[in-house]
């Protein structure tokens, strides 16, 4: 598979670039991919986005599609990785929403990333807590950051208090946040705080490891 296309925010020469894939049912532009890049990018910090073969299909043709099996979202990033950075994937960090975040958790090891960022992590499907997607996140080297609203149903601070996560992954809860980190109108705060709230975070992470 030839590397995917990027979209690209922020100075290219940045010290480390954002490589960041989509969730499972919206694009690289969605609008809240397009507030997390423009933010990060407000910030001096180089951003790259890209599809996985399915969404780029539907880009074509608009005709939606399920998700690429496991193997082939491995290898979009795979690809991703080595056109980005060719010979320095430390110089990346890699990560995206959801879908996007956990692939790149399964491959940010083996590819040596600089790196990890989770943009709401599924760590159980709705209402199936046992079904967890946390083995890997035991024994993770890569430096991580989860950034999951407290209200996710996918994972909140309870499930997460129970899994073995390795040291170098930090989460960073987002205040009353659903998975799209959208808080409830009671709860005083707005999608835009929270999301501005998790680019801060990112930003910090990525300056740190800078």
């Amino acid at each position: 598979m030839g590397p995917p296309g990027f979209r690209f925010d922020g100075p290219g020469d940045a010290p480390l670039t954002v490589a960041l894939a989509h969730g499972a049912g919206a694009p690289m532009d969605s609008p809240f991919m397009e507030t997390v890049a423009e933010g990060l990018a407000a910030r001096g910090i180089r951003v790259a986005r890209f599809e996985f073969p399915y969404m780029a299909k539907r880009r074509a043709d608009a005709r939606r599609r399920p998700p690429d099996r496991e193997p082939v979202l491995r290898q979009a990033w795979q690809a991703a990785i080595a056109s980005l950075s060719p010979g320095a994937p430390e110089r990346l960090v890699i990560g995206g929403k959801s879908l996007g975040g956990r692939m790149a958790s399964l491959v940010a090891d083996e590819a040596g990333a600089g790196g990890l960022v989770c943009l709401g992590y599924p760590f159980h499907p709705p209402g199936r807590p046992e079904r967890t997607r946390t083995e890997h996140l035991a024994s993770l080297r890569t430096p991580t950051l989860i950034l999951q609203g407290s209200r996710d149903p996918f994972g909140g601070p309870d499930d997460v208090a129970g899994y073995r996560l390795s040291p170098a992954v930090r989460v960073h809860w987002l205040a009353d946040g659903d998975h799209g980190f959208k808080p409830r109108k009671a709860s005083g705060r707005t999608e835009a705080d929270n999301i501005a709230d998790a680019v801060a975070a990112l930003a910090g992470f990525v300056q740190d490891l800078g």
